[in-house]
């Protein structure tokens, strides 16, 4: 039976909310040090003004792929990621995320094997209603996720955009209108739970 929410071919141009959670439940981020790198991972591969180069010299490849929104909690992860042309851009960079993030969390820690539970899942968006309802939903995972200091959220309510994240491909709204589109959920905390449930996070 496959697993459900494995993507084997992805199509362009397509938005997916791509998440995955840490072998048996444990811990995948277990301080800021940790937040900061996988985040880090993720410029290297999406900022053009990122100049980082390999141990050989050669530098990182640059993916045709935008970072939409993002939220990194203590076992699991959520991204809304935007492809444009290359079908093959998330899988590519989601492999070469998780190879360097999972040696660095190794290494630190000094143990081996697996950190993720399987390969990262995804979900294709395919409306406008939904693409917009998965950021509210990426942002409001934590329980103090107006506070949250890791998560997308923050620009979404008005802090500068870093070159690699690329809020504008979902909304217009102002921050005051984002901040009231997220309290317009605050009475709908079943439904959050329900879709947590189906992503079995």
């Amino acid at each position: 039976m496959p697993i459900k929410n494995t993507v084997k071919y992805y199509d362009a141009p397509a938005y997916y909310h791509v998440y995955n959670r840490g072998a048996g439940g444990r811990q995948i981020f277990r301080d800021d040090q940790d937040r900061y790198k996988f985040l880090a991972l993720f410029a290297r591969h999406l900022d053009p003004d990122d100049t980082s180069v390999r141990t050989d010299g050669r530098a990182y490849e640059k993916y045709d792929l935008e970072l939409v929104a993002y939220c990194l909690m203590g076992n699991h992860f959520h991204l809304l990621l935007y492809q444009e042309s290359d079908t093959t851009a998330i899988t590519q960079l989601m492999r070469s995320v998780a190879t360097a993030y999972t040696m660095y969390f190794n290494r630190k820690y000094e143990q081996f094997g697996h950190l993720s539970q399987s390969a990262f899942k995804a979900s294709r968006i395919t409306n406008d209603a939904y693409l917009l309802h998965i950021t509210r939903y990426i942002h409001m995972n934590p329980r103090s996720y107006m506070r949250y200091k890791w998560s997308s959220i923050a620009v979404y309510l008005g802090d500068e955009v870093p070159v690699w994240l690329h809020p504008e491909r979902v909304h217009d709204m102002s921050p005051a209108q984002y901040r009231e589109f997220l309290g317009s959920y605050e009475g709908r905390k079943a439904e959050l739970e329900l879709l947590k449930n189906q992503l079995a996070l």
